[in-house]
């Protein structure tokens, strides 16, 4: 048995979704701006500030205490994930010949996905490079000691 996968621009039913469609055009609207925001994350990580020396933890606890650097690197990751589980979706969807077997691949990739971007932004929004009772051997030297 064959899959069939609607095309893209199909016309179809004004009451049901194309799919497809709106999955072409989040590949090439987020496509767009990861490239903005990559670009970006580089110019100032890399260009701006000391290099590639300067970044460690510290660099990135500074980073994260501004709100403006939270949702840069939050939309990067959503984009980013998002973008290449559509990307794999479609993979997926060209080479799976049996339909249980794409639909049992598409799901997974879909959860793994998931789960990444909920772990991913459960650590940009609660990083704290000072947890409170930490021994301060352990802390960074920009944390205030007790």
């Amino acid at each position: 048995m064959s899959v069939v996968i609607e095309q893209p621009r199909s016309p179809r039913n004004r009451n049901q979704a194309n799919w497809e469609k709106y999955g072409w055009l989040y590949m090439r609207v987020s496509g767009a701006l990861l490239v903005f925001l990559i670009f970006g994350h580089l110019f100032v990580n890399l260009y701006l500030g000391e290099g590639i020396k300067a970044i460690d933890f510290a660099f990135v606890g500074g980073k994260w205490s501004d709100p403006f650097w939270q949702v840069w690197d939050l939309a990067m990751l959503w984009l980013a994930m998002i973008h290449g589980t559509n990307g794999m979706r479609t993979l997926v969807n060209d080479y799976a010949s049996k339909e249980s077997v794409r639909k049992a691949l598409v799901w997974s990739l879909w959860g793994i996905c998931a789960v990444l971007v909920v772990l991913g932004t459960l650590v940009v929004f609660t990083f704290d490079p000072c947890p409170a009772g930490a021994l301060p051997e352990l802390l960074p030297s920009f944390c205030p000691t007790a």
